[in-house]
C-alpha cells in the first residue's frame, strides 16, 4: 500500500512537471508565432487565433468529452492523471506569459516541438497523457502495435489542413508540421511502450524464479536444460515483455539468482495473445 502511494505521488509529480515543460514549449516557442502543435492543443490554439479566446481554457473543455472516453476505456488511474496534467497545462499557460522568446520561426518550431514531446512524453510514460491525441492514440494501441508518435503524427494531419485553409497562411502549416514531427520523435524516444524483447533466463533456481517472476504481468515458458560443460540441470525462462519492463524483470532475476544468464533478444513482432494495456 505504502509502495503504490509512493508510485502514484511520483506520477503525480511527473505530470505537473510535464505540465510546466508543455507550457513553456507553448507560451515561448509556439504561440508567439502562431505555430499549433497538433492534438486538442493545436486545435485549441488554432480556435484561439481565430477568436482571440483563452487557448488555455479552451484546452481544458475541447478534453471534456475525450476524458469521458478514456475513462470507460483506458481506467481511472490513467484518466485520472491526465486530468490533472490537462487542468495543470490550462493554469500553466495562465501564468506563464506569451513571450517571442526569438525571431525565427523554424527554430521556435523545433525547439517548441522538443518541448512538447518531452513533456509529452514524460506525462506518458508515467501512466498518464496530455489529454486528447494522446488518449485517443493510447485506445488505438491497446489492440495494434505502432510507434505513438506517428500514429499521433497521423491524427494531426487534419489540424494543419484546416491551419492552412483558415489562415490562408501554409508556411504556417508547414512549420507546424516540422513542430508535430519533432514531437512525435522526442515522445518516441521517451515512450517506448511499443517496443519489445524477449529474455531468456538460465537459472537452476526453477520454483523461486516462477514465484518471483509471477507478479510481472506476461507469460513465462519454461524450457528444460542443461549445461553443455557442467553437465548439470538447468531451467530457461523466456518471457516477452515491453522496454517499461526490464527494469522490474531483471531486478526479479538478480533478487533470486545473481549468477542467472540473461540473453535479451529484441523483439520484431509479436503474435497470439499478449497483454498490450
Amino acid at each position: 500500500m505504502i509502495n503504490q502511494a509512493k508510485s502514484f505521488a511520483r506520477d503525480l509529480a511527473v505530470m505537473l512537471i510535464g505540465a510546466a515543460v508543455l507550457s513553456v514549449g507553448f507560451n515561448l516557442f509556439l504561440i508567439p508565432h502562431q505555430i499549433i502543435s497538433g492534438g486538442m492543443s493545436g486545435v485549441a490554439m488554432l480556435i484561439g487565433y481565430i477568436t482571440k479566446w483563452n487557448i488555455g481554457w479552451l484546452y481544458l473543455a475541447l478534453n471534456v468529452p475525450i476524458f469521458i472516453w478514456g475513462w470507460m476505456i483506458l481506467g481511472k488511474r490513467f484518466v485520472a492523471l491526465s486530468i490533472l496534467s490537462v487542468v495543470a497545462t490550462s493554469v500553466a499557460l495562465l501564468f506563464i506569459p506569451v513571450h517571442l522568446f526569438n525571431q525565427d520561426p523554424l527554430t521556435a518550431s523545433v525547439f517548441g516541438g522538443v518541448l512538447v514531446g518531452l513533456g509529452t512524453g514524460l506525462s506518458l510514460r508515467f501512466n498518464g497523457s496530455t489529454g486528447g491525441f494522446d488518449i485517443v492514440a493510447s485506445i488505438i494501441l491497446r489492440r495494434h502495435d505502432f510507434p505513438l508518435g506517428q500514429v499521433l503524427f497521423v491524427l494531426n494531419g487534419a489540424v494543419i489542413l484546416i491551419l492552412g485553409l483558415t489562415q490562408q497562411n501554409w508556411d504556417l502549416a508547414l512549420y507546424s508540421v516540422i513542430s508535430i514531427f519533432v514531437t512525435g520523435k522526442v515522445i518516441d524516444v521517451i515512450h517506448t511502450r511499443h517496443v519489445k524483447f524477449t529474455a531468456f533466463i538460465v537459472s537452476s533456481k526453477k520454483e523461486e524464479m516462477l514465484k518471483r517472476l509471477r507478479p510481472i504481468p506476461r507469460g513465462v515458458t519454461v524450457l528444460q536444460a542443461q549445461g553443455a560443460y557442467s553437465g548439470k540441470e538447468r531451467h530457461v525462462f523466456m518471457i516477452v515483455a515491453t522496454r517499461y519492463e526490464l527494469h522490474t524483470l531483471m531486478t526479479a532475476v538478480r533478487e533470486v539468482d545473481p549468477d542467472a544468464f540473461v540473453n535479451l533478444v529484441d523483439t520484431v513482432g509479436v503474435y497470439g495473445l499478449f497483454r498490450r494495456e
